[in-house]
Formats: structure tokens, C-alpha cells, sequence
């Protein structure tokens, strides 16, 4: 896990599916991007933190695994952000290209990249401490498959 200052950043990986989740917090507010279906470690993280989840990131619809968005939005009660054109059956937002979400002190951006599906987003983290300008999140198994 990385910590910058009032930041945390932590991969979560299952390697039996070759998936990557992300928890992000700053100030007190933590983001879950791309959760697994499991969501007891994204819980545990924030109560450890005292942090409250307050957004859930999917970078598009993930046909290989089952994931966790529904459960913790249910959980938590925060909302589950899609990129343009998702079309999902259940309550979300449908984040508009280059929209701004607040947590913390940081600012996530939304910017749609269609190519691995047609509603794939890649989210910008903008305002990040120790003088990091910027960093995008960008869901990519560590080891891919030959």
C-alpha cells in the first residue's frame, strides 16, 4: 500500500482471476474502484482508517468475473459510478466524460476510453500530495496471460 501524506492507495489482486480492485482515501473519504466480489477487505480497510467509502468505480462491465459493486453500494450506501454509454439495470451514476468526483483532497476524473468495451473509463486522480500533479488508474492485471 502507498501512503502519501493524507493519501492512501492500495491494490487489492486476486491472481486466480488476474483482477486488480483499488481503494483510494483521502481525508476520511475512500474511493473502491473496481471492487471483488468479496467486499469484507474494502470494509475492514475504512473502518481501520475510520474513512467512510463514499464511491464506487467500475472501469466497465466485467463479463469475467463477478464483482462487488452492487453488495458494497448496499453496504455503504455509496453510489456506483459508471463512464458514458453504461446502460445498467440497477441505480447509477452515469459519470459524463472528463466529470469531477471530490474525496478528500483529491479529485477523481472520469475521462471515457471506449476500446476494451464501449462505456470503459480510466480514472484521473488530480491533486494528489508530495507534488505528484496527477496519476491515473488504470485496472491491468500485473501478470497477463500468454
Amino acid at each position: 500500500m502507498k501512503k502519501l501524506e493524507n493519501m492512501k492507495i492500495e491494490q487489492i489482486y486476486t491472481g486466480c482471476l488476474a483482477q486488480g480492485a483499488y481503494y483510494i482515501e483521502s481525508e476520511g473519504e475512500a474511493a473502491i474502484i473496481d471492487p471483488l466480489r468479496e467486499i469484507d477487505p474494502y470494509l475492514k480497510t475504512a473502518k481501520e482508517s475510520g474513512a467512510k467509502i463514499k464511491y464506487i468505480f467500475e472501469t466497465h462491465f466485467h463479463a469475467d468475473f463477478v464483482s462487488g459493486h452492487l453488495t458494497l453500494s448496499k453496504e455503504t450506501g455509496a453510489p456506483i459510478v459508471y463512464g458514458p454509454t453504461a446502460e445498467p439495470s440497477f441505480e447509477a451514476i452515469i459519470a459524463k466524460d472528463q466529470q469531477e468526483f471530490k474525496l478528500g483532497k483529491i479529485t477523481i476524473v472520469a475521462l471515457h476510453t471506449p476500446g476494451h468495451t464501449m462505456e470503459s473509463t480510466t480514472y484521473l486522480l488530480v491533486g494528489t500530495p508530495c507534488s505528484l500533479e496527477m496519476l491515473a488508474v488504470r485496472i491491468w492485471p500485473k501478470k497477463r496471460p500468454i
